[in-house]
């Protein structure tokens, strides 16, 4: 299998779709490694898992999943050396009641299950760790009752803790003290018991400053009346660290010592788990267990697509028997993709040990190898046109198929000529079968359906079709070559009768209407008198249109021997192409006779300048100066 196969066929949304029925982490790891087998005995014992499984929840409301979840993360600190958390003890504990309650429930269903119920037989008890975890870890915490001395120590700890609120308690009541406090409670700060001081008084009170608050108002001041307590405190919370490590260390070696058994177990449990997926997805679906074989025999019967169950027509159809390939005619969007892709996805789910929707009857061969071209494989990577993608995929398959391989072939030799595209099918079918492949493959071309016809080992079926109200009926009729119903619609389109009896007299002896059409019905080319037109020559201050910009600008200099003229535009002298521009309003219709235009392209400032130096202006002439010392 490849995962072009899987893609087009759609396996990977089936068993999405059966991984929404787990129930915990470590099913669902296990349905993602699920592959498609072509071993009989393996595809055979998983139906009979299945089979067994849907047996035990059509006659249960429940399966005890109890406690089950991804307990490997946990293992796998186990199996490092690493001492587990007390909520993580809880976890394997809960995890190991489940599998005995798993145990218990599948031993008594040997009747209807003898499969399922004998891999409990392999399933370990461990009711002495359980209690003990029950009974070491209580609330997520060592319970002070796992050891005599962890319980002692909680004891003392308990003793110290109450004198040293006893005589905090002494403090916060000293009516000498009052002035220092801020507020009149004992606060606990990183294990230590402090009372809040104002910050104006910490040098007042003998003690150690535990904290600052945020605003800095407030100091909490452990006070040297409850220091030795408090150092005691310490000691004895440390021993009880160093008992409750003790406590849990003794409790994850005894789960290691029981490592490879624990390992079993979650095997078994993500196998229960990944069955009775399987199991609930075959009472959704109403599924069947089919019978199956491995000489390419394929017997459908009324089987369904499993992710479009209710949406179309159930198939029927036989191969590998009469015949090994399969030619399917028909028109557009008459469900013959579909057929190919439920032939393809049933084969796949069988070999996964999922059951199908079909009649009973029904039966599935293995193929070790299992090929599709469907849909447009244009590599635009590659720059490989859809006919040449497609001739690209079929010479791999080519390369790689063998007698226990089944094709699926989307509109094979599609793409290109109509003649050769039949040819190369042809010889391209040809070329499978004699490697003894089992073929489906869907065509428009009528010489493929004729090859059909003749070929023995070969049989045509036709997607039936409503030639009245032109509408699919998705329904798979075997030993009939299809139309593509092109005449059917043009008909009820209106097309002429005559036209319709010509196009149908070609399909059959190919008698093409080769005489000439009559003089009279053809049009006489008129002569056309040539315009003349004059070019225009641009002159100074003509207004124009700039076609590369939209917006309009003035002309400066006229046409040069380039065929350029030069326009002011957005105050920027630009040459442009005289065919680039077109004449707005001329400069002789726009300024009256005698206008000076060059005070078109003359700033007003430059203008000013100028009449100021003409009539003598000292203010203008220092200015000049002065732009004269500044560029030096």
């Amino acid at each position: 299998m490849n995962t072009m196969t899987f893609e087009k066929l759609q396996y990977n949304e089936l068993k999405d779709i059966v991984k929404s029925y787990c129930v915990s982490g470590l099913g669902k790891k296990l349905l993602d490694q699920l592959q498609p087998s072509a071993n009989r005995k393996v595809v055979q014992n998983r139906l009979t898992e299945t089979t067994e499984a849907r047996v035990i929840i059509d006659a249960e409301s429940h399966v005890p999943f109890v406690g089950v979840s991804n307990v490997e993360h946990i293992i796998g600190k186990l199996e490092k050396g690493i001492i587990l958390e007390p909520t993580e003890l809880i976890h394997i504990a809960d995890f190991l009641r489940g599998c005995r309650k798993m145990k218990q429930f599948m031993l008594a269903k040997e009747f209807f299950a003898p499969m399922l119920s004998s891999y409990a037989h392999s399933m370990s008890e461990f009711i002495h760790i359980e209690e003990e975890i029950q009974f070491s870890i209580k609330g997520s915490r060592v319970d002070s009752a796992a050891s005599k001395e962890l319980k002692k120590i909680r004891n003392q700890i308990e003793a110290t803790e109450g004198k040293i609120k006893e005589r905090l308690n002494k403090f916060l009541n000293s009516s000498a003290n009052k002035k220092y406090i801020q507020e009149f409670f004992i606060s606990e700060k990183d294990g230590r018991y402090t009372v809040p001081i104002k910050s104006s008084f910490k040098n007042q009170v003998a003690g150690t400053v535990v904290e600052l608050s945020a605003k800095g108002s407030t100091v909490f001041i452990e006070p040297s009346a409850v220091t030795k307590l408090a150092v005691e405190l310490a000691t004895l919370k440390a021993e009880e660290a160093v008992e409750e490590y003790q406590i849990l260390a003794t409790l994850s070696g005894m789960l290691l010592e029981q490592i490879s058994k624990i390992n079993i177990n979650i095997e078994l449990i993500s196998q229960y788990d990944l069955v009775f997926a399987k199991a609930k997805f075959s009472q959704q679906i109403g599924g069947i267990e089919p019978k199956v074989n491995s000489h390419g025999y394929m017997k459908l019967i009324n089987s369904q697509h499993p992710l479009l169950q209710g949406k179309v027509v159930p198939l029927t159809v036989e191969i590998g028997s009469e015949y090994r390939s399969l030619i399917i005619t028909g028109p557009n969007a008459g469900g013959k993709t579909i057929v190919l892709k439920t032939i393809g996805l049933l084969t796949l789910a069988t070999m996964s040990g999922f059951h199908i929707a079909a009649d009973p009857e029904t039966e599935i061969s293995l193929f070790e190898k299992i090929f599709v071209d469907i849909g447009d494989n244009q590599s635009i990577e590659n720059a490989l046109s859809t006919f040449s993608s497609h001739m690209k995929n079929i010479s791999d398959i080519m390369s790689a198929a063998n007698h226990h391989t089944l094709l699926l072939f989307d509109e094979i030799g599609s793409g290109t000529e109509p003649n050769e595209g039949a040819a190369l099918a042809i010889s391209i079918l040809e070329e499978f079968y004699h490697k003894g492949c089992i073929t489906v493959a869907t065509t428009h071309y009528g010489e493929i359906k004729r090859f059909s016809e003749l070929h023995s080992d070969f049989m045509n079926a036709a997607m039936q079709f409503d030639s009245e109200t032109l509408e699919p009926k998705y329904k798979l009729i075997i030993g009939a070559a299809g139309e593509s119903n092109a005449l059917w619609i043009s008909k009820k389109m209106k097309l002429p009768d005559n036209v319709l009896k010509r196009a149908k007299s070609y399909m059959d002896n190919k008698d093409y209407r080769l005489e000439r059409v009559h003089e009279s019905k053809i049009k006489k080319p008129q002569a056309i008198a040539t315009k003349t037109t004059e070019t225009y020559e641009y002159v100074k201050g003509d207004k124009v249109k700039l076609l590369d910009y939209d917006e309009v600008a003035i002309i400066y200099k006229e046409r040069n021997s380039f065929q350029n003229v030069v326009v002011l535009y957005q105050e920027e002298l630009i040459e442009v192409n005289v065919k680039r521009v077109r004449l707005e309003l001329k400069a002789s219709d726009l300024y009256p006779q005698g206008y000076d235009l060059d005070t078109l392209f003359v700033a007003y400032k430059d203008r000013k300048l100028q009449h100021d130096l003409e009539r003598g202006s000292k203010k203008a002439l220092r200015k000049i100066q002065k732009e004269i010392k500044n560029s030096k």
